[in-house]
């Protein structure tokens, strides 16, 4: 995999992975954002599996935006996303608040280049594949890298966050 520039990919994403020297490649898409079922409209657009296609959903933590990064073919478990950084309470952060805190706009916020770096958990299904795909910072571009480097990108931890 190397770094495909097509489609106007540069992002703080972008540009995060290759200053880390990460191999990626860039995906574009045309699929609606306001639709119901995006990332699964994403995925089948893509012709790849829904739980290889990961969404990036800002939660909020004992008061601290956490980012948890789950299939897009299942649900952010709140209570195991709070467990997995040490928290008791966890709720989804208003968008408004999601879009200051990561510096992305909702249906683009993708977990790599983000303005701070956030507390970060991946679902532990991500290991079980060579490559995953996740928002690239914009509407309608996924970046797709080996898990391990999206791990070590974003500072995440692993645990199992994602239900149904």
């Amino acid at each position: 995999m190397s770094a495909v520039k097509k489609g106007g990919g540069r992002t703080p994403a972008t540009v995060a992975a290759t200053r880390a020297k990460v191999a990626f490649t860039l995906h574009p898409h045309d699929v609606d954002a306001g639709t119901d079922g995006y990332g699964a409209a994403v995925a089948d657009a893509l012709g790849v599996p829904r739980e290889r296609l990961f969404k990036t959903l800002v939660a909020v933590v004992d008061g601290e935006p956490t980012v948890g990064v789950v299939p897009v073919s299942g649900a952010l478990d709140l209570k195991a996303l709070a467990a997995s950084v040490g928290g008791k309470r966890a709720q989804m952060a208003e968008p408004q608040a999601a879009e200051r805190a990561t510096g992305y706009v909702v249906g683009g916020i993708s977990p790599l280049g983000q303005r701070r770096r956030l507390p970060t958990v991946v679902d532990a299904s991500a290991s079980g594949f060579d490559t995953v795909l996740v928002s690239a910072g914009r509407r309608g571009l996924q970046i797709e890298l080996a898990p391990v480097d999206l791990v070590a990108l974003t500072g995440a931890v692993l645990a199992p966050i994602a239900r149904g």
